[in-house]
């Protein structure tokens, strides 16, 4: 699903990625750890698509993406990408439902699919009755599930996860976990997750580890 070949990435004269080298299977959870500084978030950035490398290749679901303008490397992202970080960036203005369709209105879907779709999916996730709730009625594990939901909405290939659990407490984390399973499971969805949490580390199919700008094991 997702194959990085020599990664380099350097801001400044500050060289942060390496030559940074992965691979991952559908239907995999693959974290990433690693000190703080190790480069963990500067390559979750570039995997997905957010930033590009100075050098080196990827590929996402066998498209070679280096080649790509960046208005089709914005389609692609919109379509194949999902993206989990650490603090939700929900819209305020807008409710549960709305919040997780926006993904779907830009790629171009009527709002009665994306309705459907959304509606689908925050039932799954047990938030069925807070859909027209806004995000301060929400409560932090729930502002994360919607941010979940976004990210599924458009059925993508890869979800990308950054720090995700961690503004959660211990009992939201672990449920927010136990669900990354589940939609595995479910649906063969692939993650990668930039985490310090162990116990994510440790549900994961592989952890991989990142010191000084590259996996070391």
């Amino acid at each position: 699903m997702l194959k990085a070949q020599s990664i380099h990435k350097s801001y400044g004269q500050l060289e942060i990625l390496k030559g940074v080298d992965l691979e991952v299977q559908k239907g995999e959870i693959v974290t990433i750890v690693g000190a703080s500084g190790a480069g963990k978030s500067s390559l979750l950035n570039i995997l997905g698509t957010l930033d590009r490398p100075d050098s080196g290749q990827l590929f996402i679901a066998d498209q070679e993406l280096s080649k790509l303008s960046n208005k089709h490397l914005s389609l692609f992202r919109n379509l194949k990408i999902g993206f989990i970080f650490q603090f939700h960036h929900l819209l305020v203005e807008f409710d549960a439902l709305e919040n997780v369709c926006i993904p779907a209105f830009i790629a171009g879907k009527s709002k009665s699919e994306a309705e459907k779709r959304a509606t689908g999916l925050l039932e799954l996730l047990g938030l069925g009755d807070r859909l027209k709730h806004k995000p301060n009625e929400l409560s932090g594990g729930e502002q994360q599930r919607v941010a979940v939901a976004r990210a599924l909405v458009n059925n993508p290939a890869l979800i990308f996860a950054d720090e995700p659990s961690g503004n959660l407490d211990s009992t939201n984390a672990r449920e927010l976990h136990e669900l990354f399973l589940k939609l595995r499971n479910e649906f063969n969805q692939t993650f990668v997750i930039v985490t310090h949490n162990e116990d994510l580390a440790a549900l994961s199919d592989r952890k991989v580890l990142m010191k000084d700008g590259l996996i070391t094991q």
